[in-house]
């Protein structure tokens, strides 16, 4: 059980008079984070003054600071003071207006009150995270610590503890309802090798976990693996620490590795792993992350768990079998996924046993034994693991065997690998297995529990073993729950259970059984219907009041009440799943294709209240500034201005300007940070430094500032520029009017339906944040403010009228169907679900257009139920991302379409582009489409990735095709159906990977009207070419280059492209990286946006 403590106590602190000096602020910071305790994590400063204290708190990396103060003219002064330091945005601070704080609850680890400010204390408890700091620097400077709640818990051991019982006493984690923090990325790398999170563990606040941030845009590129600490309530990174090798990342899908999970153990503030692949295991502290010993005799660590300060820890003492590892079957994953299954089980060779006292290292003792995965347990007094053969137990103390039950069967079904490949052949075979199959997606399941042991082997049955005597009691029906994955077996209320969940059409069917007898005690079905896939390909987890399994989404089973409740719309990574502790449900980044238009992204903590429940009446939203009711005085916008973002409502990319071929550079223009695409209007360059909150005008023809405005969070995409106003949404839920002369507000709404504050990407950020570029249309601007339809209230859409900022509509799309009020789960067709993200509107005039959902001008939206892919004609045809038009990462799964719908699932994501153009990035103006992308085999099932740079038709053809056969027509002919296919006009091999791309009309080329421009890094490699030799030193350090290049290190180009043939018509060397869509075109020039934080105009 989880201490619980509440300090009240005296912190001596110099007294921090006004005007203090930097100095003495930073003397002053150094004093609070030492004597609080707090290691890092998020940081509050409520009355922030002019910032030179609240900069200071945020000196070391590992804090996250957020500033309040309720004088306009201090936070203007401290946002200067802090954009000095070079802080802003991991320091920022914001204008308050007394009262509540603004953050959801349990987010805050450390508390700074400056004298004068008042803070009730029940908010400050309300907002402070458990073991979270308050520092009240009011006369005696006191502290406050808030207790750790009795009802949550930790979880410290992939399997929850070193009992292998996978089933946390955490009561406060309940269905998703809130957003509590959600971090990058905001995909893993790839669905069809090795699952980017490995491990993930949680112990006195924090979180640890392996992750492969190595680059989403291709697997191919070499792995950047990561042991990573987070704060488990803010979200907060602490430290990284590099991890020069690990599994092999191309591991195909659907093939473990299994025990990878098992190498990462989290107790009493130290950390346990092996820094690398076959190293020895380490001790770090958890708070820094620093390498305090490492143990002898433990080298090629394959498993490790810890119990009562005794490491038990599973060592191959042979080279790995694993070492080389040399991927095959770049587009046949299923024959990549049956090669390793049938060529590389579980080799059954002996392993040693290891007990080691954790805090010095002393060698308990050492045993050799033939160990399967996952199997190692351990008891108050005996280790415990299964040989293949047999349960065995050893003495806890001196290693010596204690007994061996009798013969048990264990096994993952071959019948799922009866079709192994030809090459299976060619490759090294293990000798005829003498016990088990045991694939690497596999691992027989070993739960130790008060005095019995209970064993499921993964071939239908399971076991009660008598803990004293090894005496097998009972032997039952153990019902199939993994997929490619261990076998579900936990106690949960004091029976053992298991639940048939592996495949789609399986029944749900929940059985508990007296863990002594093997007698069902409880059994029941689902309460509710549902369309269910296979159960993802992990183990499902428990708490003390639901069973959590990931059928499709995550469903919340109480197996008290015998209830289910679906959550299509959220779900954990391959191989590891979610995790239940901290009263939270944390939900690693996925890499998964379903329900791609209404599924959460990123690493997602949940939490089962609602934001909304309670201090969320909205109030008087407008904030009138002091320009409002006076205009602006600049000259109209003119035809050759690129005013919004992508240039139009429909986000064609083209420009009516005419840009002239002989590009050379004009200006450059230095801000600082990571920058926006841009709009270009009446004279001016606007763009937005994302994470320093700023929007920065330039004079569009010498690039000198004109002005900067910052907002109170995220300015994620440029403003749109109306008759000299600027209007932009920031992640601080407000849309914002500013007047296009100075920069000064005119006006600003709140779009959010209230003020709360969660941690969101690494920053402050409102539960409804709301893109940057607005859509302008009839005098209005569009958004639309938060995150889901299925969280916090869900998603609101807004019309605001622009000169008043009045709220001329504002409608809610929640997780109901407007007309039915069912839950919008209910229309999900196969894998494909209602759009429930938001992303930045576009329009055609007649409706508003988010992602694929239309959307009327009056709010409604139509055709809410999924439509069929195949038909991308008619009406509502519009330019769309499924993963949102920002996303620039290139995950494998995501594309653009011009068309009505896009298909999810594995079998779906790939065949939108069947049926509509669709490409990473385009452009199109009347007739035309011009675009980037896959060529049209490497969009299913293919490892490599290679691009072409097309033209088509905007007008799709007709062609017909056989419609899908329903059921009970099997045999039948099936009916003809109309459907559509993309017309190409031409396809170029191109050597850059394409970022960037503009299409704008021409001058001194005399080959076409058009000219179209695109810019990125070099593409030096042949993804497919190289594939056959991936593991050679030479083609190893070609993909190294590659991806320094795409890092923005070298070879950077635009080229100036004919509309006719894709012909070259020029090229031209660039010092940066353009950011995602980040060229556009305006007054004869174009305009890049830089990875280094400059803007570049080119021209003549």
């Amino acid at each position: 059980m989880l201490k619980r403590f509440l300090v009240v106590s005296c912190l001596v602190l110099a007294a921090g008079a006004a005007g203090a000096s930097a100095a003495q602020d930073s003397e002053l910071s150094r004093k609070i984070l030492d004597e609080s305790g707090v290691r890092g994590g998020f940081v509050v400063h409520v009355g922030c003054g002019d910032g030179t204290l609240t900069a200071a708190l945020g000196s070391g990396a590992a804090y996250l600071v957020h500033g309040l103060d309720e004088d306009a003219e201090k936070v203007k002064a401290a946002r200067e003071h802090i954009r000095a330091q070079g802080l802003y945005g991991r320091v920022a601070v914001e204008q308050w207006s007394g009262g509540d704080l603004p953050y959801v609850d349990n987010l805050v680890n450390l508390m700074v009150v400056s004298a004068g400010y008042q803070v009730s204390q029940e908010e400050i408890m309300r907002v402070l995270a458990p073991r979270g700091v308050v520092v009240i620097r009011d006369g005696g400077n006191k502290t406050l610590t808030k207790p750790v709640p009795p009802e949550i818990d930790e979880w410290t051991h992939y399997l929850y503890d070193a009992s292998n019982n996978a089933v946390s006493r955490d009561t406060a984690v309940g269905p998703p309802r809130q957003l509590r923090w959600v971090g990058s990325p905001r995909w893993a790398r790839h669905h069809d090798r090795m699952a980017s999170m490995n491990a993930l563990v949680s112990s006195h606040g924090r979180l640890f976990y392996v992750f492969d941030e190595g680059p989403t845009s291709s697997i191919m590129l070499p792995p950047s693996w990561r042991l990573i600490a987070r704060d488990a309530f803010s979200g907060v990174i602490l430290w990284k620490r590099r991890l020069p090798t690990w599994h092999p990342h191309m591991w195909p899908m659907k093939s473990g590795f299994a025990q990878m999970p098992r190498r990462l153990v989290a107790v009493d503030g130290k950390v346990f792993v092996p820094l690398g692949y076959e190293e020895a295991l380490s001790c770090l502290d958890a708070a820094t992350g620093e390498t305090l010993r490492t143990y002898a005799d433990t080298k090629s660590a394959e498993e490790v768990i810890c119990s009562d300060g005794v490491l038990f820890v599973l060592v191959n003492p042979s080279p790995s079998q694993y070492t080389g590892f040399k991927p095959m079957y770049e587009d046949q994953m299923w024959n990549a996924m049956r090669y390793v299954a049938s060529s590389m089980p579980w080799n059954e060779q002996p392993r040693w046993i290891t007990a080691i006292r954790a805090d010095t290292g002393e060698l308990l003792w050492k045993k050799e034994h033939r160990v399967a995965p996952l199997t190692l347990t351990c008891s108050a007094d005996s280790v415990l693991f299964f040989d293949g053969e047999r349960v065995v137990r050893l003495d806890r103390k001196s290693g010596e065997t204690g007994w061996r039950s009798g013969k048990l069967t264990s096994g993952f079904p071959k019948a799922l690998f009866s079709r192994a490949p030809q090459k299976v052949k060619e490759v090294w075979r293990p000798e005829k297995t003498k016990t088990a199959f045991v694939p690497t997606s596999f691992a027989p399941t070993l739960v130790s529990y008060r005095n019995v042991i209970l064993f499921s082997g993964g071939d239908g049955r399971m076991s009660g073993i008598a803990a004293e005597t090894g005496k097998i009691l009972w032997t039952e029906e153990a019902l199939h729950s993994g997929h490619f994955s261990p076998q579900d077996c936990m106690v949960m209320d004091g029976l053992v259970w298991t639940a048939l969940i592996a495949g789609g059409g399986d029944a749900g069917t929940m059985v508990g059984r007296d863990p002594l007898t093997g007698e069902i005690k409880r059994e029941f079905l689902p309460d509710i219907k549902s369309w269910y896939m296979h159960h993802r390909c992990h183990r499902a987890k428990a708490t003390d009041r639901y069973f959590i399994a990931s059928r499709t989404g995550i469903e919340f089973v109480d197996y008290r009440k015998k209830t289910w409740e679906d959550h299509h719309w959220t779900r954990g990574g391959c191989l590891y799943g979610i995790m239940p502790c901290n009263g939270l449900l944390y939900a690693p980044p996925h890499s998964c294709a379903c329900y791609m238009q209404s599924k959460l992204n990123g690493f997602n903590a949940l939490t089962g209240k609602s934001t909304m429940d309670a201090g969320h009446e909205i109030r008087e939203r407008l904030e009138k500034g002091v320009a409002y009711g006076h205009s602006s005085t600049r000259t109209a916008q003119s035809a050759d201005d690129w005013p919004t973002y992508r240039h139009d409502s429909e986000r064609s990319g083209c420009s009516k300007t005419a840009v002239p071929a002989g590009l050379k550079q004009i200006w450059t223009r230095d801000i600082g940070g990571r920058l926006s695409t841009m709009t270009v209007a009446a004279g001016r360059c606007f763009v937005a430094s994302i994470d320093r909150h700023t929007v920065h005008a330039l004079n569009a023809k010498t690039g000198a500032e004109a002005w900067s405005f910052t907002a109170g969070g995220r300015v994620d995409s440029p403003p749109t520029i109306w008759n000299g106003h600027v209007l932009f949404g920031s992640a601080d839920g407000h849309v914002y009017c500013l007047r296009a002369d100075d920069g000064t507000l005119i006006w600003r709404v709140r779009a959010a339906p209230g003020k709360r504050r969660i941690i969101a990407f690494e920053q402050v950020e409102s539960s409804w944040p709301i893109h940057g570029s607005v859509l302008v249309q009839d005098d209005a601007c569009y958004c639309v403010a938060g995150r889901s339809m299925f969280l916090d209230g869900g998603i609101r859409l807004l019309k605001i009228e622009i000169r008043t900022g009045k709220i001329l509509l504002e409608a809610v799309m929640d997780d109901r169907d407007p007309e039915t009020g069912r839950n919008l789960q209910s229309l999900k067709r196969a894998h494909n679900m209602p759009v429930a993200l938001p992303d930045v509107l576009s329009s055609d005039g007649k409706y508003l257009y988010m992602r694929s959902q239309r959307i009327t001008l009056d709010g409604k939206r139509e055709d809410i139920a999924p439509i069929d892919v195949r038909k991308q004609g008619g009406e509502g045809r519009h330019l769309f991302s499924p993963i949102g038009f920002l996303d620039g990462s290139w995950w494998h799964r995501g594309y653009w379409v011009y068309g009505t719908e896009f298909g999810e699932g594995a079998g779906g994501y790939s065949q939108a582009q069947k049926y509509a153009p669709a490409g990473r990035i385009m452009v199109f103006d009347d007739s035309t489409l011009y675009g980037y992308g896959r060529k049209p085999q490497y969009y299913k099932w293919t490892t490599p990735l290679e691009y072409r740079l097309f033209a088509a038709k905007k007008a799709l053809a007709t062609r017909y095709a056989p419609a899908r056969a329903s059921k009970g027509q099997s045999g039948r002919k099936a009916p003809r159906i109309s459907t559509t296919r993309p017309q190409f006009v031409w396809n170029q091999d191109i050597p850059i990977q394409v970022r960037a791309m503009v299409l704008a009309h021409s001058t001194g080329l005399g080959q076409a009207r058009k000219t179209l421009f695109v810019a990125g890094p070099a593409d030096i490699v042949d993804e497919t070419e190289v594939f056959h030799s991936y593991t050679e030193p030479g083609v190893q350090k070609t993909l190294a280059e590659q991806r320094d290049i795409l890092e923005g290190k070298k070879g950077v180009m635009i080229r100036a492209v004919s509309v006719e043939d894709g012909a070259t018509l020029g090229e031209y060397p660039l010092t940066s990286l353009p950011v995602w869509d980040g060229l556009v075109a305006a007054g004869g020039r174009l305009y890049l946006s830089a990875l280094d934080g400059s803007v570049i105009c080119l021209g003549d």
